[in-house]
């Protein structure tokens, strides 16, 4: 076997040790993301439940009668208020006690009757914006089946002749939007880490010198702190993967082998990042701090949080340098939709030319900061 080779197969072992051989820190690369698959699901989730409304029903004929009645039996709205009074409904809102209020018009069963309805005015709490415009299209949802003989209340409900169906996610649940999305969220995190923390630890405990002098070259060095990382990853998305597919249900899709291919990938184009951060930093400490600087911009250009086509063109434009906005892309397409390579190789290409990019800056400071 070539010398090359066996040295660089026992770095690869120490690194592992050092990561494995610590049953503490075994305990810290698992646990975590036991905790995440557990409760990010229901956590961090943009649905609306259990929130309060408040209904001003004015009129108190058969139809206003039939929306209270309809959206006071939707798990949407915990609890619904009925005001007799504008100051009334004003201080639940005030006082946050509810997040949307509707209010039906004096003349809406007259208006009914005549076949031109009085839409129903909502006043959403704007200091909870996001969840109110939710709350909304909920409310728009439910009254859209309430109607008359001959006609619908088209101004009241926006119903719309277009009927919706929601592919790879029939029933909107979110735990299947988030869970595919924890494997890149983890496995960012993770790699970073690994990777990050490398030189720093061995500059701390007084080895680094130990390597210097070793037969081994820089370049073997970075491979050989490169690839933990990457069965770091493996199996911290193995076990989300069997979270998400055992204990959620999501069924798995495509292909496991395409996954953990666009998987080293992504964890290739880590790596430089992360010993890039590693060779700058003195302490662990401060590797820890430069990995969260990096992760902050990186899940909020991703995304994950914000459709990026809300973002401005320059920068939908600028997240194509943002590894994790592919990998997102990559995990729920094969994940759930069983994706092919065809689907989304500019992804994978873009990957591997950032993981170019990266090793190269990466490669280029650590042998610097070797020296």
């Amino acid at each position: 076997m070539n010398i090359t080779i066996i040295r660089l197969k026992t770095l690869i072992q120490k690194e592992l040790r050092m990561i494995f051989g610590d049953r503490q820190s075994l305990r810290l690369m698992i646990m975590p993301v036991i905790m995440q698959l557990l409760l990010f699901p229901f956590a961090a989730t943009l649905e609306v439940k259990s929130n309060a409304i408040a209904i001003l029903d004015q009129d108190g004929g058969r139809i206003s009668s039939e929306i209270k009645q309809r959206l006071s039996n939707t798990p949407s709205f915990k609890k619904v208020f009925f005001p007799v009074s504008d100051a009334e409904a004003r201080d639940l809102v005030d006082r946050q006690s509810v997040l949307l209020l509707l209010r039906i018009d004096p003349r809406f069963s007259e208006s009914v009757a005549s076949g031109k309805p009085l839409p129903i005015q909502a006043i959403i709490d704007g200091r909870r914006s996001n969840s109110g415009q939710i709350a909304i299209s909920y409310v728009q949802q439910i009254l859209a089946g309430i109607g008359l003989k001959n006609q619908s209340i088209v101004s009241v409900t926006n119903r719309s002749p277009i009927t919706v169906r929601h592919w790879y996610n029939v029933n909107l649940d979110y735990y299947r939007f988030v869970v595919p999305s924890l494997v890149a969220m983890i496995t960012t995190l993770s790699a970073l880490i690994v990777t990050a923390l490398s030189v720093a630890r061995e500059r701390e405990q007084g080895t680094l010198d130990q390597l210097l002098v070793s037969p081994l070259k820089p370049r073997d060095i970075f491979i050989g702190k490169a690839i933990p990382a990457l069965f770091v990853a493996a199996m911290q998305a193995t076990i989300i993967l069997a979270g998400g597919i055992l204990g959620y249900g999501i069924a798995f899709q495509g292909s496991f082998l395409l996954l953990y291919g666009c998987l080293t990938a992504y964890v290739a184009a880590l790596v430089g990042v992360g010993l890039f951060l590693s060779s700058l930093c003195q302490t662990q400490q401060q590797a820890f701090l430069g990995v969260f600087i990096f992760m902050m911009p990186s899940i909020l250009l991703s995304g994950y949080v914000t459709p990026i086509d809300n973002m401005p063109h320059w920068m939908q434009i600028a997240t194509w340098a943002n590894p994790v906005r592919h990998f997102i892309l990559i995990v729920k397409s094969v994940y759930l939709k069983g994706a092919t390579l065809g689907d989304f190789y500019p992804n994978v290409l873009a990957l591997l030319a950032i993981a170019v990019v990266t090793g190269g800056v990466g490669l280029t400071v650590f042998k610097r900061s070797l020296t």
